[in-house]
């Protein structure tokens, strides 16, 4: 279990990160640890409800069906096949030793996430005769984009394994951040010009989006 002190937290509580099945216990201002790991235990049913309901990590193995851009991809893994990393239909072929095909489906995935979060947000961008300062790609465990006000965006690569559309949302949403750099209504009447229906991609990421994080 994992303690954290929280100044702006209005209250003791507990909760369950899916990504990485960790404990966390919340202690606001005023509350000590006693107290904090007293409220824990009185909470372990909860805590193991919770854990038993978080689904399995999916390694990058041979076999293994992973989903890309709204379709599936299996990973097959063929030792001579010439690579590193080739689409073939619905298959990502792996080349060369079995030790290296996880890190080589890595690898593969940013190259192509990079390059359609790249694409696609230099698309919006123009729309809006807005420049962008550069792209990048991380793995944050609590957001899937930002935007700097000096024009850089940052996305997780793991929305590669989204929809096109839950894409197109999160990329259209840092790019109008280029424009209004906040979340007021200007904002998101500008999200909604840009890509119309902005309800359905949210409540999918809302639902979907911490299954993401337990693929490789």
């Amino acid at each position: 279990m994992v303690v954290r002190r929280s100044r702006r937290a209005r209250r003791l509580y507990l909760r369950v990160e899916t990504a990485d099945a960790n404990v966390v216990l919340v202690l606001p201002r005023g509350v000590g640890l006693n107290e904090g790991l007293g409220f824990a235990r009185e909470r372990t049913a909860w805590v193991a409800e919770r854990l038993a309901a978080i689904p399995p990590l999916v390694p990058f193995a041979d076999g293994v069906a992973l989903p890309l851009l709204g379709a599936t991809a299996t990973i097959r893994h063929c030792p001579e096949a010439h690579g590193p990393v080739q689409r073939i239909g619905a298959d990502i072929v792996v080349a060369g030793r079995s030790e290296h095909v996880a890190r080589r489906v890595r690898d593969w995935l940013k190259a192509e996430a990079r390059r359609e979060l790249g694409r696609r947000s230099h698309a919006v961008a123009a729309r809006l005769g807005r420049s962008i300062d550069s792209v990048r790609l991380g793995d944050p465990k609590s957001r899937w984009g930002s935007c700097s006000a000096a024009g850089g965006l940052s996305f997780s690569w793991r929305l590669i394994l989204a929809p096109p559309q839950v894409i197109d949302y999160v990329v259209a949403h840092e790019v109008a951040h280029l424009a209004e750099l906040n979340h007021g209504r200007r904002f998101w009447r500008l999200l909604r010009d840009l890509i119309g229906d902005t309800d359905e991609p949210r409540a999918w990421l809302r639902v979907n989006g911490a299954g993401l994080l337990r693929y490789g």
